[in-house]
């Protein structure tokens, strides 16, 4: 091959490559804008939804809702893991970014419970029941897709970088609701305004598929499709025999899941119910932390890369233990210096354990049961740890009268979680493409 010709075959698969993180980070974009908007808007959906007798009820009844989406999470597992893995992972990234984006619009088009009465937190289940569904292949299907292409010594960067991008719709969505809440009046924004963030998801959604139609399959899963490996009952075949690896993958994404959620579904509540911080100030806080925890999570990726997954994922999971309490009670000041202050503690943490953890979980399966493994897991994990963490640190408080309660529930996770940890393998030098795979 000429010098000329080896230089546009690296500018191709350079090419290639950016065309597969740009399909991933939208994806991831699209998945979590879905969902971390519902959770910025639920003080106006528990009014508009809901019967307004008791205040704290409907936001319980909001929360139990967005928890719900989650319990379509295992099924989407079953549903977009199994298909992951026998056609390919593009068709189903195509399909599950349609989904969340169509479900998204739905949301902002319903009519509320004064104009439909029971018929509108019905509607407002079923959205989130398909939004639940489809999230469940996103993220583990879009690292998988890039994990499988990238080179095995920037793994840990590239699904670092696109899963990243989990950390910008928060941002994004509680700088929207902060600008229409503050360049409109409460009766507009109560009215119709609140629709807009829903409205702008079907966009997003459609140009993630037409970037997602112009790159390839993975190699990985074509070298097994070539060796006639590819798994017809990949479900199966993983849990008869990767257990093990299944249940690290459930105990680094229960973490991963909390984490998350806490800190961009469940902290903007927390200060505006609990501790009395004004919504504005709630809302550029913790925008100000999510970068914080974008920045890290690329930091511990690429970090993940040099020294291995489980040196990172251990500083994480370690740091959190020990900081989250202080964090909360930072954050509890009232002020909003404090609240970023506190937040943002909690993002260099979360942030170092989210880097290396998106490629951890795939590294520990092999490519024919890879995205089922890893799917089913990761979402059951996600349903029990994720969906209920605004709903149980409403609840903790409730019931203890002590605001740092979420705190204490998040210490202990991180604990277990660390022990969990200590006894996984390291799977940074272990190539995507296993025996079984190919033999």
């Amino acid at each position: 091959m000429s010098a000329h010709s080896a230089e546009i075959s690296d500018a191709t698969k350079s090419q290639a490559m950016r065309r597969v993180l740009g399909s991933a980070a939208i994806g991831q974009f699209v998945e979590w804008y879905d969902f971390v908007i519902y959770a910025y808007s639920a003080g106006i959906i528990a009014k508009l939804f809901f019967p307004n007798t008791d205040p704290v009820a409907a936001l319980l009844a909001t929360f139990a809702v967005y928890a719900v989406g989650f319990l379509m999470r295992p099924l989407g597992g079953f549903v977009f893991g199994s298909l992951g893995d026998r056609i390919g992972r593009r068709q189903v990234l195509s399909l599950v970014i349609l989904m969340m984006g169509g479900a998204t619009l739905a949301i902002g088009l319903l009519p509320t419970y004064d104009q439909i009465g029971i018929m509108a937190p019905i509607l407002l289940v079923v959205c989130r029941l398909i939004q639940g569904l489809s999230a469940a292949g996103e993220t583990v299907g879009s690292n998988s897709f890039v994990a499988e292409h990238a080179p095995a010594e920037k793994r840990g960067l590239y699904v670092a970088f696109t899963y990243s991008f989990a950390n910008i719709p928060p941002i994004v969505a509680a700088l929207l609701v902060l600008l229409l809440t503050n360049i409109m009046t409460a009766d507009n924004y109560a009215g119709w305004g609140w629709r807009i963030p829903f409205l702008i998801g079907a966009p997003l959604a459609l140009v993630g598929l037409y970037i997602r139609n112009k790159v390839d399959e993975s190699p990985a899963f074509k070298a097994t499709q070539a060796a006639k490996r590819v798994a017809s009952t990949p479900i199966r075949d993983a849990v008869q025999n990767q257990k093990q690896q299944m249940m690290f993958s459930f105990a680094l994404a229960a973490f991963s899941s909390l984490g998350f959620y806490t800190l961009s579904g469940y902290f903007v509540s927390y200060l505006t119910t609990t501790i009395m911080l004004d919504q504005n100030s709630a809302l550029i806080s913790n925008s100000v932390a999510l970068f914080v925890a974008f920045v890290f999570m690329i930091l511990g990726g690429k970090l993940s890369d040099i020294y291995g997954r489980k040196p990172l994922l251990i500083i994480g999971v370690l740091m959190n233990a020990a900081i989250c309490i202080p964090a909360y009670m930072v954050a509890s000041q009232g002020t909003l210096v404090s609240a970023i202050i506190g937040q943002s503690m909690l993002a260099v943490g979360c942030g170092l354990f989210w880097g290396p953890v998106g490629i951890a979980l795939l590294e520990l399966f092999p490519t024919r049961t890879r995205f089922s493994a890893s799917a089913i897991s990761y979402n059951m994990a996600y349903t029990i740890f994720g969906g209920t963490a605004p709903f149980i640190g409403v609840w903790l408080i409730m019931q203890s009268g002590n605001k740092f309660a979420p705190a204490y529930y998040m210490a202990a996770i991180s604990v277990a979680v660390l022990v969990a940890i200590l006894f996984m393998p390291e799977t940074s030098k272990k190539s995507l493409i296993h025996d079984e795979d190919v033999n």
